[in-house]
């Protein structure tokens, strides 16, 4: 459903509801700790606590971060565990399209097929850099209901600057328009893909914002040698 209201940093902003979008999530955050084999179960309250030191999630989450409240995260929610995580984790030093070092947001889109391909750019991207392409990770949907007040630049022409496909023209004014958005209520942005034609993202800006979520399938994704990986479902 939607319903036009009024704009955000000079664009259209619409109540909208998505009943299912889909996100990928490395299946490494599925596993246990690394060290939870190696110790006894009377010392997990231990191994928790090392965690706690040393997680960037749990530390936004106890702490806040540069960009974020800890009154911000979920609690006694499905899955909360991955809502918080995606706000948790940020690159370092780059900007993503709609975040920065700081602040995380949760990335989905409509379909599968676009998260792929959202996905497997970035990755791309990062073995380019250390020029292999050779890699494997496997990945897990992560359906989600989102709903509220957004940012909408599916009809928006000509295309916004922050849609460009090159990262160091779109990222910062995409997250200048991000801090807008925040900043005036709202829950965050909805644009077709960059990545996959005929797609569409959303970007939730605020852990509340993301609702029933529930695992989906796996699904693996393998570079061999080219920028394209083969994907098969597990």
């Amino acid at each position: 459903m939607s319903e036009a209201l009024a704009t955000c940093g000079g664009f259209p902003v619409a109540r909208l509801g998505f009943e299912r979008t889909v996100r990928l999530v490395s299946s490494a955050r599925l596993r246990d700790p690394v060290l939870l084999g190696l110790v006894r179960r009377d010392l997990l309250d231990d191994l928790a606590e090392i965690e706690g030191g040393t997680s960037g999630r749990l530390t936004a989450a106890t702490r806040g971060a540069e960009a974020i409240d800890p009154r911000e995260f979920v609690a006694s929610v499905p899955h909360a565990y991955f809502i918080n995580a995606a706000f948790s984790y940020w690159r370092p030093r780059d900007l993503n399209r709609f975040n920065g070092p700081g602040r995380g947001a949760w990335y989905a889109a409509l379909a599968t097929e676009t998260c792929i391909a959202e996905v497997a750019f970035h990755l791309s991207r990062e073995l380019e850099r250390v020029n292999d392409f050779h890699a494997t990770v496997d990945y897990t949907e992560m359906f989600a209901s989102l709903a509220g007040t957004f940012v909408d630049l599916r009809a928006v022409a000509p295309v916004p600057t922050c849609l460009d496909p090159e990262p160091a023209i779109a990222y910062p004014p995409g997250n200048t328009l991000a801090e807008t958005v925040r900043v005036e209520g709202h829950n965050g942005v909805v644009h077709p893909s960059v990545r996959h034609a005929g797609g569409i993202c959303i970007v939730a800006l605020r852990p509340a914002a993301v609702q029933s979520v529930a695992q989906g399938a796996l699904l693996r994704l393998i570079w061999e040698g080219t920028r394209t990986p083969r994907v098969e479902a597990l």
